[in-house]
């Protein structure tokens, strides 16, 4: 006798993940989750173990690693080395650079409302720390 087929539904994993249905969907198509198996009735069944996987994915999100980092994280993770103290170290110099990039602009930006800076092109304050756009070539 054949065994039914079992595991968890779309919604359920959806649920318990934190996620809405299309974004279950969406990872399939980009291959973060297998193919899952389907019921007599044609309902996808997830094992349970893609709830961990999605929160995994998640997490890694939030960190600032793209769906793409994150599918090759989790394809390293099954060899030896998987490279996540690389890739965290490579993305914190990152997020380093960025927010000394943000701390610059930020730096401009209130040079400019301290000044009253009053046009992009035709700024008549003393002192504007734009750049003036009739010299820049």
């Amino acid at each position: 006798m054949v065994q039914p087929a079992t595991g968890l539904r779309t919604g359920e994993v959806a649920e318990l993940a934190g996620v809405n249905i299309q974004t279950l969907r969406y990872y399939e198509r980009r291959g973060l989750l297998a193919d899952p198996l389907r019921s007599p009735g044609g309902h996808r069944l997830y094992p349970p173990d893609t709830v961990a996987r999605l929160t995994a994915i998640k997490a890694a999100q939030r960190l600032g690693f793209t769906l793409d980092e994150v599918a090759d994280l989790l394809n390293r993770h099954r060899r030896p080395g998987g490279g996540l103290q690389i890739r965290a170290a490579d993305k914190l110099a990152e997020i380093d650079r960025r927010i000394a990039a943000l701390t610059d602009v930020r730096a401009t930006l209130a040079r400019v409302v301290a000044a009253n800076c009053d046009s992009l092109t035709d700024c008549t304050c003393p002192d504007c720390p734009l750049p003036d756009p009739r010299q820049v070539r």
